[in-house]
């Protein structure tokens, strides 16, 4: 890809944090959906439509932080195997009963509040205010989407 010059003086930090961002986006997407489908018991009907609105969303975050990677000039990362090594954020393959999907769910946005602050405070750093932007929105979300899960859980 050619030289962007926007302004910022390091994207690269940018990109590298963003790409981060991205896989455990994605990874949550992923999860969130898995859950989604399998969910059953009690609260299978508000569980179930709740985890689509949320992988939902999930689903048109990711390609706007891709876009914003190509944006600074890099490559997106884009497969399984390199989100293994950036995410934080765990896979749950194993059949789960629903409670302990709401508490995974919890600790994954949670996890994505924190690092969306620490990606703001970079944000603000290198200048790139529509990244920032971006992140703000996605922590706006984050905490929303937390604080439903543990009203599902009665805390």
């Amino acid at each position: 890809m050619s030289q962007v010059n926007i302004g910022i003086d390091n994207p690269s930090n940018i990109a590298n944090a963003l790409s981060c961002y991205l896989a455990n986006s994605y990874t949550l997407y992923l999860k969130t959906q898995n859950f989604h489908w399998n969910v059953t018991g009690p609260q299978f009907h508000s569980l179930h439509t709740m985890f689509e609105a949320q992988y939902t969303d999930l689903a048109a975050a990711i390609d706007e932080i891709a876009e914003r990677i190509r944006a600074l000039g890099f490559r997106a990362p884009a497969s399984y195997s390199e989100y293994q090594k950036l995410a934080e954020i765990p896979e749950e393959p194993n059949d789960i009963k629903a409670v302990a999907m709401v508490e995974q769910l919890l600790a994954d946005n949670q996890t994505m509040s924190r690092m969306g602050r620490e990606l703001i405070e970079l944000t603000e750093k290198e200048s790139d205010i529509v990244t920032g932007d971006m992140i703000v929105a996605r922590l706006e979300y984050h905490e929303k989407t937390a604080w439903m899960l543990r009203s599902s859980l009665g805390e």
